[in-house]
C-alpha cells in the first residue's frame, strides 16, 4: 500500500498526487513511468513519473481523469492508499551532452515534460519551452516552468494565455528565424508529436517524442504497446517510451490508441446493479 501525502486540483481535470514511495524514488529519472492499481481489483495503468525527491522518497504523478480507473484514482484522498505502485519502468529520457533544446509539450503532456526540462536546466544546458493549452484555465505548472527555462513560449488556442495558435506555429516561428537546436523533445497528444515531427523533418533537426499507449504488464510480455519506429516493431514498455520522431508510424499509432474505446466508454458507464436496487 502506497500513501498520497499530498493531493491537489491543477485544474478541473487534472490532478496532482505526490506518493510515498521511497525506492522508486531512489531510481527514478525524466521519462520513466510507474504502473498504480487503485484497489485490489482494480486495472493496471501506466502515469509518466511528473517528479521525485530522492530525499524525501516520494513519487508525484499528474494524471487527467478521462476514465473510469483515473476517476478512481482522483476520488482519493490525502492521506489516503493506493493499493500497487511499481517502477521505475522504461529507460530515462537520454539528455546528457545536450546545449541547447527546445521542449514542446501539449495540453497534460507538460506534466510529462517538466522533468526533462527540469533536467536539462540541472545539467546547464539552455532550455526553450514550448508549452501549449486549449485556454488559460488549463494551465499547469506555469510558475514552475517559469523556474527552470530560459525562453518559456505560451501558446493556447482560445489567445488568453500567452499568444494564440498552436505549438507548431511557435516552434516554425523559431526555426524560420534561424534557432538551432540541438534536438526538440515533443511531449503531448499523439497528433500534436505527429505534426511537431513534420515540421522538425523539414529542417533537419533530431526530434524525440514520447509514446504512452496503451500498457497492460509493463515488461513487454502482452504486446499491448507495441507500435511501429523505423519499420520495426517496438514495445514502449521497454524499447521506451522515448522515440525518434522521424522514425515512428504515428498513423498506426493512433489508430491502436482507438482500439479500445467502447469498451472504456461501458467501464465508465457502468453502475453495479447491486447500486440501483432501493432499499427497502
Amino acid at each position: 500500500m502506497y500513501k498520497i501525502l499530498r493531493k491537489e486540483n491543477l485544474n478541473p481535470t487534472v490532478t496532482l498526487m505526490e506518493i510515498d514511495a521511497p525506492l522508486i524514488a531512489r531510481k527514478a529519472e525524466p521519462g520513466q513511468f510507474i504502473i498504480l492499481r487503485v484497489n485490489e481489483d482494480g486495472e493496471r495503468i501506466p502515469l509518466t513519473i511528473a517528479d521525485f525527491d530522492r530525499e524525501k522518497g516520494t513519487v508525484t504523478i499528474i494524471f487527467q481523469i478521462v476514465g473510469a480507473t483515473t476517476e478512481l484514482l482522483n476520488a482519493k484522498n490525502q492521506g489516503e492508499y493506493i493499493e500497487d505502485f511499481v517502477g521505475p519502468l522504461g529507460k530515462e529520457s537520454e539528455l546528457e551532452g545536450l546545449k541547447k533544446v527546445c521542449v514542446v509539450g501539449g495540453g497534460v503532456g507538460n506534466a510529462i515534460a517538466y522533468p526533462v526540462a527540469k533536467k536539462l536546466h540541472n545539467l546547464d544546458a539552455e532550455v526553450t519551452v514550448i508549452a501549449g493549452f486549449k485556454n488559460k484555465d488549463l494551465v499547469i505548472l506555469e510558475d514552475q516552468y517559469e523556474a527552470i527555462t530560459d525562453h518559456f513560449v505560451k501558446m493556447s488556442d482560445e489567445g488568453n494565455w500567452g499568444e494564440k495558435g498552436l505549438v507548431t506555429d511557435a516552434l516554425r516561428k523559431l526555426l524560420e528565424a534561424g534557432e538551432q537546436f540541438d534536438e526538440v523533445i515533443a511531449i503531448g497528444p499523439v497528433i500534436m508529436m505527429k505534426f511537431v515531427c513534420a515540421l522538425t523533418k523539414q529542417f533537419g533537426v533530431k526530434t524525440v517524442i514520447s509514446m504512452n499507449p496503451i500498457m497492460v504488464d509493463g515488461t513487454g510480455m502482452c504486446g499491448a504497446c507495441r507500435l511501429t519506429v523505423g519499420g520495426e516493431t517496438k514495445f514502449a514498455c521497454v524499447d521506451g517510451p522515448d522515440f525518434d520522431g522521424h522514425q515512428v508510424d504515428f498513423d498506426e499509432a493512433m489508430s491502436r490508441l482507438t482500439m479500445y474505446r467502447d469498451f472504456e466508454r461501458q467501464a465508465h458507464d457502468h453502475v453495479c446493479n447491486l447500486l440501483k436496487m432501493e432499499v427497502k
